[in-house]
């Protein structure tokens, strides 16, 4: 299919970054947007908390031919992804904010894709589709496909196409600026935190609350807007595997307390009862096919589901223990201006003096969006805590005046497939 030439938006690309021991990664991170058919307007590295990473990657990019292009930021939040992510979107000047993760590379047409779902005026975040490049060369045998979202990446039983689904995977996303300004930024307090235990979900938080607060947001997956993520060989063992497992239970149970079980388990249901069972099934008859892996595979979606269970279970537990609270945030524009951003803040009870706090204003009402022809069930795209305190504030902003999007008089419905019969229907958080 064509690419569109002429896409009516600038695009400006956050890379969150916290180690010199991916150094050569992120070079080639940011090599890769420099390289894209459509231009971002800026690349935002952001370095969470190491003032060496810091100093070294002014040195790279002070140059005078990338000066503009490439701006080098220190985390100003809490350590962790969720505050990098907030501290690019408050410095950021485009009017879309995509997000590249530090070990991964884009292909040439990634953000004319991402871009190219923003034609119709609903759509307030689009993500692609991430392949793992196997640090040991290939695919471990007995690690299945349904799980490829342990190691960051698009897992089978995701419908194909461009499809709306309930959220996006935050190594390969973007959103309108505009989002941020309805939803609130990041959860602080959930997501990674450099190398400690490998939680997630603050991308699966921050879509259910933007749906939330606009009923007839739309969310996108176009799996023609490809980046490669890097897996590290350790991250190809068991161990690791069962580790994301149970932190992703343990993420996913402050996802349901956060915004309810119905909402923050909806795509889970439909992955455990029907992808899952099928990707055993499979393994299963490989096995007796005597084609290799086929067993490992099978008792490895087993040891998954067990794994993400526990977490959940005692995440649910801890979670109604502690108390968590929910309630509105008032932070200040960058730069000292006044003006207020509103989210939704969240602190687990027992852990110090609570944030000073307002109710938050209920979002205007909005009209459903007419149907989709053909559309596909919603999915999502990683069954994505033991961390407090948890806030999902509205990043700081600049000055920069917000962009006013005049919408077409009749948006076209975008295409959409729905998923082969062999890779299952919905997805996982």
């Amino acid at each position: 299919m064509e690419v569109p030439m002429e896409i009516p938006m600038d695009i400006s690309v956050v890379i969150c970054v916290y180690t010199e021991e991916r150094w050569e990664d992120i070079l080639a991170a940011v090599s890769s947007v420099r390289a894209q058919s459509l231009p971002a307007r800026e690349t935002l590295l952001v370095v969470d908390h190491n003032p060496r990473l810091l100093a070294r990657l002014s040195r790279e990019f002070q140059g005078v031919d990338v000066g503009e292009e490439v701006r080098v930021l220190a985390n100003a939040g809490p350590r962790g992804l969720s505050a990098g992510r907030n501290t690019g979107i408050a410095a950021c000047r485009g009017e879309i904010v995509a997000f590249l993760d530090d070990d991964a590379v884009a292909e040439r047409d990634w953000l004319r894709y991402l871009a190219s779902g923003y034609e119709d005026p609903r759509v307030l975040a689009v993500g692609g589709r991430t392949e793992p490049i196997w640090g040991s060369g290939r695919r471990p045998a007995w690690f299945p496909e349904e799980f490829d979202w342990v190691v960051g990446c698009t897992y089978r039983g995701l419908p194909r196409g461009r499809v709306q689904v309930r959220n996006v995977l935050g190594g390969n996303a973007s959103f309108r600026r505009s989002a941020f300004d309805i939803a609130g930024g990041f959860a602080t307090g959930i997501g990674r935190d450099g190398d400690k235990r490998p939680l997630g979900c603050e991308e699966t938080e921050l879509c259910i609350r933007l749906a939330n607060a606009r009923p007839d947001a739309v969310l996108l997956i176009d799996d023609r807007a490809v980046i490669h993520h890097r897996v590290p060989v350790v991250r190809e063992r068991l161990r690791y595997f069962r580790s994301r497992c149970y932190a992703e239970g343990l993420s996913k149970a402050l996802v349901a307390r956060s915004v309810g079980r119905g909402k923050g388990l909806e795509s889970e249901r439909r992955y455990t009862t029907r992808v899952l069972p099928a990707g055993v099934g499979r393994g299963v008859r490989d096995a007796l096919l005597g084609r290799p892996g086929g067993a490992g595979r099978a008792g490895a979606i087993v040891t998954g589901v067990a794994a993400a269970a526990g977490g959940y279970m005692l995440g649910s537990i801890r979670a109604r223990r502690a108390g968590v609270s929910f309630a509105g945030a008032e932070t200040a524009v960058a730069g000292g201006g006044a003006g207020v951003g509103v989210g939704v803040g969240v602190g687990v009870g027992g852990t110090g003096s609570p944030p000073r706090t307002r109710t938050a204003p209920k979002a205007p009402p909005s009209k459903a969006p007419p149907p989709l022809t053909g559309q596909a069930p919603l999915s999502d795209t990683a069954p994505s805590p033991d961390q407090t305190p948890l806030t999902n504030q509205a990043p700081p902003r600049d000055q920069t005046p917000p962009r006013e999007h005049a919408p077409p008089s009749d948006p076209a419905p975008w295409p959409v497939q729905t998923p082969p019969s062999d890779a299952g229907e919905g997805g996982v958080a």
